[in-house]
């Protein structure tokens, strides 16, 4: 595994608007930590520009809790999350963006769902869909198929990934990398399958990754992980790339950080903190 040219050194005349800009759409009352940690792994991962698009509720804690990354407020619902209202300013926003994140932490009411399903349709800029984008999709799969963006990256665990298929997570554990292979090719995308060895594959490649240990089974290492992969989209990284590189950084990471934390110990912000020496132990 090497870094590709874009995350091994800048070009002296580099600016933020030149190394990527990511817009990153999720959080709900309760789940604000979740949007949080994709953002601040997408910023440590060589973004350039990050904006978080948010419930309007909810951005003042985004604005006291996130410094370098920037706030959208958007419509919110009553129970705290991103409104169906929201989309005509998030196809403008999204104009600025080289890539699109959602999920993380966005909940399951059913105006947001509606809102994603909508952006995943009709938005055509790379996206990268976790969490509750995921669990949006999982009522309706079809959508995939007559999306306008061809440039998509899903990110299921286990249990995201049967409910998508409708298949048990036994059945997913025998068959894993034929399951997702074929899930990829169906639907045109790169399928990041989450587990102890995770599998990427584009429905014709494939990677299983073996970095990684058992103190990443703790709350919010996989919005980490999407913030991650999107940073790498949003700096011009093939997708199928991202998602290998990614995985294998953020196994990293956690593999040089559990020796200082433990595995009891490591939260996901460790993972985030450890990524530059990740990174500088990879061959150039």
């Amino acid at each position: 595994m090497r870094l590709p040219a874009q995350l091994r050194k800048r070009n002296p005349d580099s600016h933020k608007g030149s190394c990527g800009h990511l817009f990153a759409l999720g959080a709900s009352t309760g789940l604000s930590g979740a949007l949080c940690l994709c953002v601040k792994a997408a910023l440590r991962s060589g973004c350039g520009l990050v904006t978080a698009g948010v419930p309007e509720s909810l951005n003042s804690i985004f604005e006291v809790k996130l410094t370098e990354v920037m706030s959208l407020p958007l419509k919110s619902t009553a129970e705290g999350s991103l409104s169906q209202g929201a989309f005509d300013k998030i196809k403008e926003f999204s104009k600025k963006a080289d890539a699109l994140t959602l999920g993380c932490g966005a909940s399951c009411n059913l105006s947001t769902r509606k809102l994603i399903l909508k952006i995943i349709d009709q938005i055509n800029k790379p996206q990268i869909i976790d969490a509750d984008g995921i669990n949006a999709l999982s009522a309706n799969p079809e959508v995939l198929k007559k999306r306008t963006p061809e440039a998509l990256i899903l990110t299921p665990h286990l249990g995201e990934f049967s409910r998508l298929v409708k298949k048990d997570i036994l059945y997913i554990k025998k068959t894993a990398k034929e399951l997702a292979k074929e899930f990829a090719l169906r639907y045109n995308l790169v399928l990041v399958l989450k587990g102890r060895r995770t599998i990427v594959t584009d429905g014709k490649g494939l990677f299983e990754n073996k970095t990684g240990n058992a103190g990443m089974a703790t709350a919010g290492t996989g919005d980490v992980l999407t913030g991650i992969i999107s940073s790498f989209v949003a700096q011009g990284i093939d997708l199928f790339e991202a998602a290998k590189i990614g995985v294998y950084l953020h196994g990293l990471a956690a593999d040089i950080a559990v020796k200082d934390k433990t595995e009891n110990c490591l939260i996901a912000s460790d993972i985030i903190e450890y990524l530059p020496k990740a990174i500088k132990t990879m061959p150039r």
